[in-house]
């Protein structure tokens, strides 16, 4: 007899499960609450796009175009087997490039006001698996896009992104800002960046001194240790920005003092493609080691036209979920997240209608019951409760039927009491909105 394949997820995937699947539905759905008070709506996206989309957005010279995503050819919906394929198209790799696609598609420009969007879902890169970092990831991110890049659209989203954080118990965490001029006054100082890197090009690593050519910005990020020195002696952008791009970067500091937003400056937070202008912004968070960036975002005023589109303001963020979550993990300060508020314990046939129904009716009041299939013995049932995380134990025997008072048992100190079915639902879903509200 062949022995049997044991089937595993794929390395750099895995399953979310309870009860960590509760801690990720409660951190989405804090997102979409923040998010909705300041006026944004959801976009739900496809999971995968034309390559060249991806391609023009986030660079074809970048690794995650080049390397990292996977790709295939969009073969024809016939059935013959021998239809030639057609054009490539790949998993998502980040949604910002799905966003805007969205956006010129549906002629969103039209919309009276900004347009505010956010999105949650999983992307795809094929890289190294590491801590925080998998070939399926997840991201939360959220776009404005219109026809102005006021410094005050900047700051709101920064402060939205900031109250998320709070919101979720993210609170040891540093907010990065900088400015990285724009078409008129960026380009000049890559070239300055370019000349001066090719003075200590001998002494840089190898992709650093591949970088000086095709975008020079990036050497900036680098964190080869060796490399630190002589990079910090690099001239700064914000040294060579424009008057226009100094006023907007100044008001945008205003803007974040008048709101309560704490942030630090720094100076080698950039982004390389020639479409984003102005605003960057990056936070960190403990406990994550090296890779403990949990959100990037910034201004891109030339993406939407770049893909096709009409002029148009944009800045936005995108979240990764999955260090987010490891961060809020590792710090111990994990919320109180909703379990099972009852565990019905019935005891005789006679019984099991009444249960049923008093079961139907505590589910519609919006609490979270186990009903046994199956009758069980009175200590098995309440051990089991108790292995369930239930909060209370809901005995209904024959006596309870016959007076129709029903013993409500609070697991945590076996303290009970004898309640009418009106007097029940009263009490626990006061005690639902006292423990979740």
């Amino acid at each position: 007899m062949t022995e049997q394949k044991q089937f595993r997820a794929i390395k750099g995937t895995r399953d979310i499960q309870p009860p960590d699947s509760t801690l990720w539905n409660w951190f989405e759905q804090s997102a979409r609450d923040v998010f909705e008070s300041y006026n944004f709506r959801e976009i739900r996206l496809p999971i995968f796009e034309e390559t060249s989309l991806f391609a023009r957005s986030v660079g074809g010279e970048t690794d995650i175009v080049s390397k990292e995503m996977y790709s295939f050819p969009d073969r024809s919906t016939s059935s013959d087997a021998t239809a030639d394929a057609g054009d490539l198209i790949s998993l998502r790799p980040e949604a910002t490039a799905s966003t805007m696609r969205a956006y010129i598609e549906h002629g969103m420009h039209a919309l009276p006001g900004n347009v505010k969007l956010y999105y949650m879902g999983p992307m795809f890169r094929r890289e190294r698996p590491q801590k925080g970092r998998y070939r399926q990831f997840y991201q939360i991110g959220a776009e404005v896009l219109g026809q102005s890049d006021a410094p005050a659209i900047d700051a709101e989203v920064i402060e939205m992104l900031m109250t998320f954080f709070s919101r979720v118990g993210l609170i040891r965490t540093t907010l990065y800002i900088n400015s990285i001029g724009d078409k008129n006054c960026r380009p000049q100082y890559v070239e300055l960046l370019r000349a001066e890197l090719r003075k200590v090009k001998d002494q840089l690593g190898a992709d650093s001194q591949r970088r000086i050519e095709t975008n020079p910005l990036r050497v900036l990020d680098s964190k080869i240790p060796q490399e630190q020195e002589i990079i910090a002696k690099l001239p700064k952008i914000s040294e060579h920005s424009c008057d226009a791009c100094r006023e907007h970067f100044a008001k945008l500091k205003e803007e974040l003092k008048l709101r309560g937003v704490s942030y630090q400056e720094n100076w080698r937070l950039v982004r390389g493609l020639d479409y984003y202008t102005r605003t960057t912004f990056e936070v960190i968070a403990e406990g994550l080691g090296s890779q403990n960036a949990v959100c990037g975002g910034g201004r891109y005023d030339g993406l939407v036209e770049l893909l096709g589109g009409p002029p148009t303001k944009g800045i936005g963020f995108a979240i990764g979920t999955d260090r987010a979550i490891l961060s809020i993990q590792e710090s111990g300060n994990l919320p109180k997240l909703p379990g099972l508020d009852v565990f019905v314990a019935w005891l005789g046939l006679e019984a099991y209608p009444t249960a049923v129904g008093l079961t139907k009716k505590l589910r519609e009041a919006g609490l979270s019951v186990e009903l046994p299939g199956e009758e069980m013995k009175f200590k098995k049932s309440l051990n089991l409760a108790d292995k369930l995380g239930a909060r209370y134990a809901l005995i209904i025997g024959s006596d309870e039927v016959a007076t129709g008072r029903f013993t409500l048992k609070r697991l945590a100190d076996a303290d009970q009491k004898k309640l009418s079915e009106y007097e029940l639902l009263e009490y626990l879903e006061s005690e639902r909105r006292g423990t979740r509200g």
